[in-house]
């Protein structure tokens, strides 16, 4: 597509790099901008700008925090006997939305995956054992997604900390298999959590 302009062209680049957005609209959302008052493209932008200098990450859970240690982690009415895996942030996210758990979090930052050379290393399991060291944990929790890279992540993490004299669980498979965690709607997901189930070796 030809630009009438290098400048609109270069916004449209930027744009339809994000994730699910073409071109055409890239354009849209480009010419929508223009449309509007300096002042709201400034603020996006600064927002933007804001956003991958000023985001932290939490040194307790990994999860984004303006802090170095999150809200959910320095609150004090949290259950420290609750250890939540999670794959991702917006895990985190979508399990809070039900309002049914209490406990605290550990975001992995992804899942085992040979295939996308993704191996343990790479993945934030030492902060799991640091956390199981501290003795407080009575609890591990896995919510992970049900396909073939999660249940190979939660096995792996129960081989690795079975020894520890904790219990381990999973979430409930109101989960269809094959689905991401953060698609699923509220309801069933906090049934998952409510409902979650012993994990052991019969797993795997």
């Amino acid at each position: 597509m030809e630009y009438p302009s290098k400048v609109l062209a270069k916004a449209v680049d930027e744009i339809s790099g994000l994730p699910g957005i073409g071109k055409k609209t890239a354009l849209r959302l480009a010419l929508h901008l223009l449309r509007q008052p300096n002042s709201r493209a400034v603020s996006l932008g600064n927002s933007l700008i804001n956003l991958v200098n000023e985001i932290k990450y939490c040194k307790e859970c990994h999860n984004f925090s303006d802090f170095d240690i999150c809200e959910i982690c320095s609150n004090t009415k949290r259950n420290d006997e609750l250890l939540c895996v999670v794959e991702d942030v917006r895990d985190v996210m979508a399990i809070e939305n039900t309002g049914k758990y209490t406990g605290k979090y550990l975001v992995l930052g992804g899942k085992i995956s040979p295939m996308e050379g993704i191996g343990p290393n790479q993945l934030n399991i030492a902060s799991i054992e640091k956390k199981l060291n501290e003795g407080k944990v009575r609890e591990l929790i896995f919510a992970l997604s049900a396909t073939m890279e999660g249940d190979t992540t939660a096995y792996y993490i129960y081989k690795k900390f079975k020894t520890f004299e904790i219990d381990f669980s999973s979430i409930a498979r109101g989960i269809s298999v094959g689905d991401e965690l953060e698609y699923a709607d509220e309801i069933s997901l906090g049934r998952s959590i409510i409902n979650r189930f012993p994990y052991n070796d019969s797993n795997s």
